[in-house]
């Protein structure tokens, strides 16, 4: 999943982009995804999050409104980490259903890696909220998942 709607970056402001918050409108619809999220996907049984703000906040809000667990901070999952890196710490995650929250163009980058080579895409574009669901036949690793769905945030406000 990718993070939701954040204040576009501003040095003044957020000195460190890391700490760039969610918006208000972002995160009111955050809340209204994560209901219908509820209601269309399983609990995952581990949720891990970048480090930065707005994806820890976005976790945050999965853990209230779509009841998900706390989610643990992976630095993996940081604009600068590899989809190796993403890979090895879904591989040491001893549960099998995890769910992520990170950032383009590394989680699209991440999505297409873990296709099969024949129908890898340089990436998939996830907006703001918008969540993919791989599945991989045994450990997580590149060529070896089948992207199940993809939903966009609009789709999931819609559902109740």
């Amino acid at each position: 999943m990718r993070h939701a709607i954040a204040f576009e970056p501003d040095p003044r402001r957020w000195p460190d982009d890391r700490a760039r918050p969610l918006t208000p409108e972002g995160a009111i619809r955050a809340r209204r995804a994560a209901r219908g999220l509820k209601a269309v996907v399983d609990r995952p049984e581990r949720l891990l999050t970048s480090p930065l703000a707005r994806a820890t906040q976005t976790a945050a809000i999965l853990t209230e409104v779509a009841e998900w667990p706390e989610a643990l901070e992976c630095a993996a999952l940081s604009p600068e980490g590899s989809a190796e890196a993403v890979l090895k710490a879904l591989r040491d995650t001893p549960e099998e259903r995890i769910a992520i929250v990170g950032h383009q163009p590394g989680l699209g980058h991440l999505i297409a890696h873990c296709l099969p080579g024949t129908m890898r895409p340089q990436a998939i574009e996830l907006k703001k909220f918008g969540i993919a669901w791989l599945s991989f036949d045994g450990f997580a690793r590149a060529g070896g998942a089948t992207l199940r769905w993809l939903l966009a945030p609009a789709l999931l406000r819609a559902l109740r």
